[in-house]
């Protein structure tokens, strides 16, 4: 039997080793047949753009030469004969073609914008942030596979012939190089010829076309110029948006310039100006992108913008120089790990960047530790299970993780190193505290808090150390409990002391305790002994609740509020705000048309009024609805709100005071816009209609004159032309329209508009705004642009946080640009100060006003 296994063996191993054999073999076979048609396509390519070059060369000779039926007036170098047959299939056979072909051949036929009902997935692509769309690429032309044509139908204006005809119009088209890499991404082999590889790389490229290329990601969507009607074609989200060219450009307008045998794009290059963050208003205690220096002697402010996204956590070294800052995860993971950065707070230079590969969610909690002066930093992540870290954060360029362990399933609000005990941790957060010991072979271990027959808070909120080295907490009851130094027992409770949660517990030089209610407002003073309370304050309402003090100069603390406010001052003597800011999401923002002042408004149904220059709020006023838009009148003695329910309303900007209110629609004004000579206003609604009124007496008056409707998706941005007559306006479905402001009729021969001079350019969808969409843009990527007054740059705000600024006009499908950080949420807006020197830009969710130099 034992020998009769072994030949059983032996042949089932003789016949796994043929089988193996054979599949070798015919994959061998099959690679061949591959290479065999890799070659035959590019001897096809090789013809065709052969035919291509005679063809060009019988045009500037004045003669003709006789094509075959089968070769593309295109040069085919950028495609392959595959595509070739194709193409031919489409035009001289009954094949059916797809549902998306029939509706491009629609829209091909027209020259207006187009409304429709469907909305295409996006796939186009005008720009990318990366830095490969930085570099020049040459510009194919059209694929056979892009743009197939109907049968038996005349090629619309804008379509370029498929057969190859010496008198046929030459359409110059912009490609994403991508779109090339995808011909032959479907092969077998998966190998690339190098005839389809459009980027400019392969100038240079030295590698033999039989090993893989890096298949670039970028859009399939192509802007293209149709040289007899001087319109740009481009598209967003598949849907194909007709820009017309300006008369004066006309003639010298093109998306690419010939450069030898290749087709390079046009690139709108960045300006020489440049941004610098001036000032940030308001305050975030919970997050922000940037973390703020602010001498309040000075009146100064530094920043450091090392993060991409928002700052979840801070600690400072005991040296008092160095700072620890933790941020979260962001959209894109490739550009927004969750990460620490320790950076000095007086060169601004960043020392160690840590962890960018260990945290899952966002670095929630830090502290250095201080008996050892700091040596060791210690982290928590955000994730389910709270990950504590401790890290030797000196060690390397990246420091060096001593250990990490499950801290809790429960949430985390804070962790402390004991500022006298070395090696001790208290941890504390929803219904637990614990106290953790780091031993020297790097292992944590954890003594939960025991809060015998007391109630047991819902949240031990805030935690701190007196002077003789006992732990001190606030919990979500209003008490504090002080724990014995060494123990994980109650040594003393205080009850009571706050109604609601104790958000923040300081412990000062001279021993006090000060304690901040998140709740009540109240600030109350213990001293050493946490006796009765010695001194307390209470702060007044419109300010919020306590959400941080801290220890100032001298004897003044200092205090972050829950409505973003901090305020300084002492118990005994009161508090006055240095800082104060929006509460809510930041929707509204317009520049005074003659000084340098701003007004910003948004869902905390409060307008305010700010001063660039002294960098201070000069009123705030609750206007007890929610505010969508703004703008002031052409003399600037007035501002108007749109709110979120259809209302706006009119103030003085000296007095406060409302002076007119009106309601249009029962959706929220989402743009608002008077006319250059002050004499109209045009108010965008979500409800799709534009309306238009007459303004008399100063600013004082407003009478409908009507309503302009037409849109099919909620109004986004509004412009008015220098004579006041005519408006343009966008829509949330990619739309561009032109009224007659006087008879509210929409003007359907949009060509005819091509020459008329803007007096703004809020408008993202226009023709001197091409360039500033990015790669990949689905419509909504960009919230807000403006121009600058004296029309030489223009300044865009967008989804990802970024403010751009770029030379106007933007009006190649390749603009390059500057981009900025600063923001931690969607961008909602930005606005060019009167005289241009300063340029302003509102968050969202992050509710930041941040304020730009332009130099």
């Amino acid at each position: 039997m034992h020998l009769n296994g072994d030949s059983m063996d032996s042949s089932v191993e003789n016949h796994e080793m043929l089988e193996a054999e054979s599949r070798g073999v015919a994959g061998r076979l099959a690679d061949l047949e591959r290479k065999v048609l890799e070659q035959s396509d590019e001897l096809m390519c090789l013809k065709a753009t052969l035919a291509e070059a005679l063809r060009r060369v019988s045009q500037l000779e004045g003669t003709k030469i006789n094509h075959q039926p089968s070769i593309v007036s295109s040069p085919l170098r950028n495609g392959t004969a595959k595509d070739a047959v194709r193409l031919r299939t489409q035009q001289y056979t009954g094949s059916k073609t797809t549902s998306l072909e029939v509706n491009r051949r629609s829209y091909g036929s027209s020259n207006l914008p187009q409304r429709r009902a469907v909305h295409y997935q996006s796939t186009g692509s005008l720009h990318s942030d990366s830095h490969s769309s930085s570099s020049v690429s040459p510009v194919p032309s059209p694929s056979p596979r892009a743009t197939p044509l109907p049968l038996n139908k005349k090629p619309p204006p804008s379509t370029p012939s498929p057969v190859a005809n010496g008198s046929s119009t030459l359409h110059k088209r912009w490609s994403s190089t991508g779109d090339f890499h995808q011909h032959n991404a479907n092969s077998p082999s998966g190998m690339h010829s190098k005839f389809s590889t459009k980027s400019f790389l392969n100038l240079y490229n030295t590698r033999s076309n039989n090993f893989p290329t890096p298949n670039y990601k970028h859009g399939t969507k192509e802007a293209t110029f149709n040289e007899e009607e001087k319109t740009v074609r481009m598209f967003l989200r598949g849907r194909p948006i007709i820009l017309y060219v300006p008369s004066e450009m006309g003639d010298s307008y093109d998306i690419t310039k010939e450069v030898g045998s290749y087709d390079i794009t046009k690139v709108t290059t960045a300006p020489a100006q440049k941004l610098k963050l001036d000032w940030v208003y308001g305050y975030r205690g919970r997050d922000s992108a940037v973390v703020v220096l602010y001498n309040v002697e000075e009146q100064s402010q530094r920043h450091y913008l090392g993060h991409t996204d928002d700052v979840k956590s801070l600690a400072i070294h005991p040296n008092k120089m160095l700072v620890a800052t933790g941020q979260c995860a962001g959209h894109d993971r490739r550009d927004a790990r969750p990460h620490i950065r320790v950076w000095n707070s007086v060169s601004l230079h960043t020392q160690a960047i840590i962890g960018m590969n260990d945290f899952d969610v966002s670095v929630c909690c830090l502290s250095f530790s201080k008996a050892d002066g700091g040596s060791l930093l210690l982290a928590v992540d955000e994730a389910p299970d709270h990950i504590i870290s401790i890290w030797d954060w000196q060690k390397g360029d990246n420091g060096h993780k001593i250990t990490e362990t499950k801290c809790s399933v429960d949430t985390i609000v804070a962790a402390e190193f004991h500022p006298l005990d070395r090696n001790i941790i208290v941890t504390c957060g929803k219904s637990h505290i614990a106290f953790w010991s780091l031993d020297v072979g790097g292992t944590l271990y954890k003594r939960m808090g025991i809060f015998e027959s007391r109630d047991k808070p819902k949240y031990v909120t805030c935690v701190g150390f007196l002077q003789t080295g006992e732990t001190i907490t606030g919990d979500s009851n209003g008490n504090l409990e002080v724990w014995g130094r060494g123990t994980n027992t109650i040594w003393k409770f205080i009850k009571g002391v706050h109604e609601g949660a104790v958000f923040s517990i300081c412990v000062l030089k001279d021993g006090s305790i000060v304690t901040g209610g998140g709740k009540d407002g109240r600030i109350v003073l213990f001293d050493s002994s946490l006796q009765k309370p010695r001194e307390e304050t209470q702060i007044e309402g419109h300010f919020g609740g306590i959400r941080v003090v801290s220890e100032g100069c001298g004897s003044q603390l200092i205090v972050g509020t829950t409505k973003n406010c901090i305020l300084t001052g002492t118990v005994e003597l009161g508090f006055q705000p240095i800082i104060l800011g929006h509460t809510d999401e930041l929707c509204s923002l317009a520049s005074h048309p003659s000084i340098q002042q701003f007004a910003t408004s948004g869902y905390d149904k409060v307008l305010q009024l700010w001063d660039a220059m002294s960098h201070s709020i000069l009123w705030s006023k609750d206007i007890g609805e929610q505010a969508q838009s703004l703008a002031f009148t052409k003399d600037g003695t007035t501002v108007i709100v749109g709110c979120t329910t259809g209302r706006w309303m009119v103030f003085d900007i000296q007095t406060r005071e409302l002076l007119e209110s009106h309601s249009d629609g029962a959706e929220p004004i989402q743009t608002i816009q008077c006319s250059p000579d002050g004499s109209m206003l045009a108010l965008g609604s979500r409800d799709n209609n534009i309306y238009i009124y007459q303004v008399s007496e100063e600013g004082h008056k407003y009478n409908r004159v009507g309503r302009c409707m037409g849109h099919s998706s909620y109004i986004t941005h509004v412009d008015w032309s220098t004579d006041s007559q005519t408006l343009r306006t966008n829509s949330g479905d990619y739309e561009l329209l032109y009224w007659n402001a006087a008879t509210c009729r929409q003007i359907p021969q949009t060509g005819v508009m091509r020459d008329v001079e803007w007096a703004t350019n809020n408008c993202t969808i226009t023709f001197t705004t091409i360039g500033i969409w990015p790669e990949n843009a689905d419509g909504t990527d960009v919230n807000f642009c403006d121009r600058s007054h004296d029309e030489k740059l223009v300044a865009t705000g967008d989804d990802f946080g970024k403010v751009k600024l770029y030379s106007y006009p933007a009006s190649q499908p390749k603009s390059l640009c500057h981009s900025y950080g600063g923001h931690s949420s969607h961008v909602m807006a930005v606005n060019f100060l009167h005289d241009d020197t300063r340029l302003v830009s509102i968050g969202g969710k992050d509710t930041a006003v941040l304020q730009w130099t332009v130099s």
